[in-house]
C-alpha cells in the first residue's frame, strides 16, 4: 500500500473521516497522495463495521486545490508520465465512487480542479457559503477525462458542465448549490457540524439498505458509451505547447498565452 503523510484517517464510531493534510499547499495532491487516497478508500470500503466515510481538507481554507501544479514537471511532463498519472488519478476517483459506504464531502474554502473532482464523486456534498468551486482546465490547457466530466453532467446538466469546463466559472457555495453541484449549503462556520450530522444520520440507518441504494443510484445512470480510443486521446493535451506553457506560467505567476498548438 502506498503511504503518504498527507492522507490520514480518523474514526468516530461507525464513521471514518479521511483528511487531506497538506494545508501549506491548500491540500493540493501530488502523485503519492492520489495513490494513498486510493489505498485508504479501498481499505475503508472493505471494513464492514463502517457505515459512512467523510472526506475533508485539513484546516478551513481549502477542501483541496486539486493537483499540485509545482509537481507537473516531474510527474506529468511527458505522454508516458501523463498516461501513468491519468491511470492513478482514475483509480483514486473510482475508489471513492466504488466505496460501498455512503460518502460525504465536507467542503470549506477552495475546492478546485481535482478537489472538485473528489467532491463530485461523493454521494453528498456539504459546502459553506464562502467556498469556491471550479475546474481550472481552461487555465492550464488540460483535457478532463470523460469519467470526471460525467459526475458534473449528471449532477448539474450539460449547460452547467459547459460553464464549469469551457467558461471556467468559479462558483461560491450558494451558486454551486443552486446549480446542483452541492447537496446543501450552510454558513461557513456550520459546515463541519452539518456534514457530521449528516454522516451520523446515515450511520444510524440500516447499512445494507444504504449500500443497496448507493449501488442502485449509480447503476441507474448507465454506462458511459466511450471507446478506449476516446479515453486514450484525453491525455494528448500533455503533448501540446499550450499545456507546457500554461503550467509554467502558473508557477511563474504570469498569465499564459494560448496559441492552439
Amino acid at each position: 500500500m502506498t503511504e503518504s503523510p498527507h492522507i490520514r484517517t480518523e474514526r468516530e464510531g461507525e464513521i471514518a473521516v479521511v483528511i487531506f493534510d497538506r494545508p501549506e499547499k491548500r491540500n493540493a495532491f501530488n502523485l503519492a497522495m492520489w495513490q494513498a487516497l486510493t489505498a485508504t478508500m479501498r481499505r475503508l470500503s472493505a471494513d464492514e463495521s463502517l457505515r459512512c466515510v467523510v472526506l475533508r481538507g485539513a484546516g478551513s481554507e481549502a477542501f483541496s486545490a486539486g493537483a499540485d501544479i509545482s509537481a507537473f514537471e516531474a510527474e506529468r511532463g511527458t505522454r508516458e508520465k501523463e498516461d501513468r498519472y491519468a491511470r492513478i488519478l482514475h483509480e483514486s476517483m473510482q475508489s471513492i465512487r466504488d466505496c460501498i459506504h455512503p460518502t460525504v464531502a465536507m467542503i470549506r474554502g477552495i475546492c478546485l480542479g481535482g478537489g472538485a473532482g473528489i467532491a463530485t464523486m461523493c454521494d453528498f456534498r456539504v459546502g459553506g457559503e464562502g467556498m469556491r468551486f471550479g475546474i481550472t482546465a481552461r487555465n492550464l490547457g488540460i483535457w478532463y477525462p470523460y469519467a470526471e466530466l460525467d459526475p458534473v453532467v449528471q449532477l448539474a446538466g450539460t449547460a452547467v458542465a459547459a460553464e464549469v469546463f469551457i467558461e471556467g466559472r468559479i462558483f461560491n457555495g450558494r451558486e454551486a448549490y443552486e446549480k446542483g453541484l452541492l447537496s446543501r449549503v450552510v454558513p461557513d462556520e456550520r459546515v463541519e457540524e452539518e456534514a457530521m450530522a449528516l454522516a451520523r444520520r446515515i450511520a444510524e440507518g440500516a447499512p445494507l439498505s444504504a449500500r443497496f441504494h448507493k449501488r442502485a443510484i449509480i447503476a441507474l445512470r448507465g454506462p458511459l458509451p466511450i471507446t478506449p480510443e476516446q479515453e486514450a486521446a484525453v491525455n494528448d493535451f500533455v503533448l501540446t505547447e499550450d499545456f507546457q506553457n500554461a503550467f509554467r506560467a502558473f508557477l511563474a505567476k504570469r498569465k499564459p498565452v494560448f496559441r492552439g498548438r
